[in-house]
């Protein structure tokens, strides 16, 4: 298999959970409306450690999520994170299973499950998702198979310019295939996003560690 595209990412069941119960939205932004002029506070703003998270309300009833963080590790790293569709399950929250259901080395088709609490309401999610992007710069996504009338996207690599970080941006779009509540999209916007790329940047900088041990 090319090792450039192997199954060592988003992902993800967690940011299925999200995207799933995202039915209802909030403010109208996203990557695209950032203003050039806000590039240097945001950047400054995850240096700073700070979570980036936004929801777009999209026509038809789909929603836009974007989420950003600064991770202390090389773009090789955060790949291999990115695309570990086999351990997901181990160190993102949430997540009940996770794996490799086939791949060519330019593509892959992923499954993922996991279940999410909020007060009384409960969801199991199911998908199944086709990958393919372009090595330690973007890897995109697109559901095949499962919850969601609309589930795609992408997760984005740029590594800083001194060369000891990176950051990762996710987009997506999705309109799942049930109801949730609005108040449901709150939590999940504040609390359960973040703590996926938390996940993600936690496992990154911790392989960063062992590399240079």
């Amino acid at each position: 298999m090319n090792k450039r595209f192997s199954t060592a990412p988003l992902t993800m069941i967690l940011v299925t959970i999200i995207t799933s119960l995202l039915y209802c939205a909030s403010t109208k932004l996203s990557a695209s409306t950032i203003l050039p002029d806000t590039l240097s506070t945001e950047k400054a703003r995850l240096l700073n450690g700070e979570i980036i998270v936004k929801l777009t309300s999209l026509d038809n009833g789909v929603t836009g999520v974007f989420g950003k963080i600064y991770i202390k590790a090389r773009p090789e790293i955060v790949w291999a994170v990115l695309t570990d569709y086999n351990n997901h399950k181990h160190y993102i929250p949430k997540i009940t299973d996770s794996g490799l259901i086939s791949g060519n080395g330019n593509e892959q088709v992923i499954f993922q499950s996991g279940q999410t609490t909020i007060l009384i309401f409960r969801k199991r999610v199911y998908i199944k998702v086709k990958t393919h992007g372009e090595y330690l710069k973007q890897l995109d996504f697109q559901q095949i198979a499962g919850d969601f009338k609309v589930y795609h996207g992408r997760w984005i690599l740029d590594e800083s310019p001194q060369g000891k970080g990176t950051f990762l941006t996710y987009e997506c779009e999705v309109k799942p295939d049930f109801f949730a509540p609005a108040f449901v999209v709150r939590f999940v916007q504040r609390h359960d996003f973040p703590m996926v790329l938390s996940a993600m940047k936690s496992r990154a900088e911790s392989m960063a560690v062992s590399v240079l041990k």
